[in-house]
């Protein structure tokens, strides 16, 4: 059966592992709690490909317990009933290590059935998740874990395995394979920090690759069209969505194109048109807003222009438009306007809407004032008088505030010749 390289040359040691130095460095944490030989129950948290399993391995053979291993996607509760009956076994005299992969499948009656193990110290857990641990582990079982983070690894960090899988290959089929540094370098950047995904396109360029005369070479565009897409780390579910919806709009908020074009041209990559069109014009209304209130309908036709020619086209008016956003002056006082008036509804501050705005004209029968007294601003100079328009119980409140920028300013001016009032 098929083993794949990966696999094959899965590292034996922790020295061996490629990248989270900051992990399992010397004198780092989980380095020193493996190596004191007390474990506890671990969550490892990170995305795939980068040594999680590789370390939980790692692990089981520096413990006396017996290994176990379940897959969150096809395990179920009778898979973890028929680990818990090996207990109290000549086996299992020492206890169960059990390795859960992609523990965020599990639902949380199946992560409550392990409990009382790992509360007993029975069974030792540890759980690895591509999903953050916080929103998809049982609180229960986090409180009685330690959680590491996996980061991914750079391309440096990877390029020795990737000659180490060459140097494997080439062992392993008795040929001379020649990859130049070009060629590493394309494999262990375009591999988006995933080292097995790595490990596995070199094995996939040797295996489409011709040998001569027992030499084989591989070219740079075999390694380009094998690795393709493959940086892409993207699953709209997933924690990767939200970090780079995220990351697009703070950059657009910060006034960055250069990082704001990174996040759109990654968010196309993965086809995601509809959250790149959202999110920009959630960021023109949200943060330039009434700095530059016109923005907003010139941001809705560059989305509509997207959305009408669709992907790769729509990358131009997408740009257009995001690089406009940066470029823009930035105000939030609309935004921190509604927000503070939804937070008072919220709450139930509102009140009885006075007389004079209400949309009925008669009055009943019990009431004292006769007559709706409702002043129309059309009929007074400059359009405006000063009269009640919020309930009474709020009528004093001020939600919204006149920004810095040049908009605003001349907004505010302008109403403080008309009201009479002083510049505040």
């Amino acid at each position: 059966m098929y083993e794949p390289l990966a696999q094959r040359i899965r590292p034996q040691t922790l020295d061996d592992v490629v990248g989270q130095r900051h992990l399992i460095g010397e004198g780092k944490p989980l380095r020193n709690i493996i190596e004191s030989g007390e474990l506890p129950n671990l969550v490892f948290y990170g995305p795939s490909g980068i040594g999680k399993t590789t370390i939980a391995n790692i692990i089981a053979r520096t413990t006396n317990r017996k290994f176990c291993k379940l897959n969150g996607t096809t395990a179920g509760t009778s898979d973890i009933k028929a680990i818990v009956s090996q207990l109290e076994t000549f086996e299992t005299m020492n206890g169960i290590l059990l390795y859960l992969d992609e523990i965020q499948y599990f639902n949380k009656k199946q992560q409550q059935t392990l409990l009382e193990y790992i509360e007993n110290g029975q069974i030792t857990l540890i759980a690895s998740t591509t999903e953050n641990p916080y929103f998809y582990i049982y609180n229960a079982i986090l409180s009685r874990s330690t959680v590491f983070e996996f980061k991914p690894v750079s391309a440096q960090d990877i390029e020795p395995a990737v000659s180490r899988a060459f140097s494997f290959l080439e062992k392993e089929k008795n040929i001379s394979i020649k990859a130049d540094d070009e060629v590493i370098k394309y494999i262990s950047t375009a591999c988006g920090g995933d080292v097995r995904k790595a490990m596995n396109a070199a094995e996939l360029c040797v295996l489409s690759s011709k040998s001569d005369n027992g030499e084989m070479t591989i070219l740079l565009e075999t390694a380009k069209e094998l690795t393709q897409r493959s940086a892409m780390k993207y699953d709209k579910d997933g924690d990767e969505h939200y970090d780079i919806i995220s990351a697009f709009q703070k950059s657009m908020r910060g006034s960055d194109p250069d990082a704001a074009v990174h996040y759109l041209a990654r968010l196309l990559e993965a086809g995601d048109l509809p959250s790149a069109c959202r999110r920009l014009m959630v960021c023109a209304c949200e943060d330039v807003g009434l700095a530059y209130p016109m923005i907003i309908p010139i941001v809705k036709a560059a989305v509509d222009a997207a959305l009408m020619v669709g992907l790769p086209e729509a990358r131009i008016p997408l740009a257009d438009a995001v690089i406009l956003v940066c470029n823009s002056p930035k105000s939030n006082s609309a935004y921190n306007a509604i927000n503070q008036a939804m937070y008072d509804v919220s709450k139930g501050k509102a009140g009885p809407i006075p007389r004079t705005l209400q949309n009925k004209h008669y009055d009943g029968d019990d009431a004292e004032v006769k007559g709706q007294f409702y002043e129309y601003p059309h009929s007074y100079p400059n359009h405006w008088l000063s009269q009640q328009y919020l309930p009474d119980e709020l009528k004093n409140v001020k939600y919204y505030t006149f920004g810095d920028n040049k908009n605003e300013q001349a907004a505010q001016e302008y109403w403080n010749k008309i009201k009479g009032t002083e510049k505040k």
